[in-house]
């Protein structure tokens, strides 16, 4: 009888240690989460990220891209044109796929 008590018991203790480290778990990913705010190194990557995202939505395209970028973009531009008929290679292309016509076979 000590012994199922005890059992009991140790299963009790189990299930209140588990949902403490559970919950001690999801606090400390919350710290270390404010933790990587204040690293530098991780704060200037992101600085320059928004930077460089700033600087392309006001260049309309790539950042410090010179003319002979623009004659290589527009020269791949011209081969691709030339290799699958032509069109707008900048938009996605519009699928069209009609139902079949299908026809009853007398049997």
């Amino acid at each position: 009888m000590a012994l199922h008590r005890l059992f009991q018991l140790s299963s009790l203790l189990g299930s209140a240690l588990r949902v403490t480290f559970r919950r001690n778990i999801g606090i400390s990913a919350v710290l270390f989460n404010r933790a990587k705010e204040l690293d530098p190194v991780q704060k200037m990557f992101v600085d320059k990220i928004r930077e460089y995202n700033s600087k392309s939505k006001s260049a309309g395209g790539v950042v410090d891209a010179g003319p002979s970028y623009q004659k290589n973009m527009t020269e791949e531009i011209t081969k691709l044109q030339r290799l699958y008929g032509g069109g707008d290679l900048t938009k996605f292309p519009d699928f069209k796929f009609p139902e079949p016509k299908l026809e009853e076979v007398a049997k």
